[in-house]
């Protein structure tokens, strides 16, 4: 979701520069126009990813008992449980997109305006997406990295060897 953080990079700019010390916009309009850019923007990047993305999720979560100890992260079964319930959200409000874009002809303003508010519906969703996916690619490095010489345990060795023995006495 590499896209999808650049549009968010891009919109904190644009919204630094748009607002007031605080946090309320200039021009209203304007501003509600270019989240709702920002809102379409991210949903067509995440569009590249979501055929894939439970398949993605449920590996990831496959892959975390695998990982070593100390290459474990205790924030990625949050990160992970972000991303499952922004999924699950993300697939209802697509079902009731589906719905209501077949109850209205294409190309009008009141489709327009609907799918407008479902962008913005799947924003929150999709900006979950955008900042915990990296996770996903953190386990699946940790689980197939090799392990590191310092990570090893220490081969055993034989004690040395002196010049001469001593024997208990009895």
């Amino acid at each position: 979701m590499g896209e999808a953080k650049r549009i968010l990079d891009a919109w904190n700019v644009y919204s630094d520069l748009h607002t007031d010390l605080d946090g309320w916009p200039y021009d209203v309009h304007a501003y509600g126009l270019r989240q709702s850019r920002r809102d379409a923007e991210t949903a067509a990047a995440f569009d590249e990813v979501r055929a894939g993305a439970r398949h993605l999720l449920e590996s990831a979560e496959n892959q975390l008992p695998l990982v070593p100890a100390d290459r474990a992260q205790t924030r990625w079964i949050h990160q992970l449980g972000a991303l499952r319930d922004a999924l699950d959200r993300l697939d209802a409000l697509e079902e009731e997109w589906h719905a209501t874009q077949d109850s209205l002809p294409r190309a009008t303003e009141a489709f327009e305006t609907a799918l407008a508010e479902h962008h913005a519906e799947c924003w929150s969703y999709l900006d979950d997406w955008a900042t915990h996916g990296h996770v996903i690619g953190e386990i699946n490095t940790a689980v197939k990295r090799p392990p590191t010489s310092w990570s090893r345990p220490p081969a055993a060795r034989p004690a040395p060897v002196t010049g001469h023995t001593t024997m208990a006495r009895r």
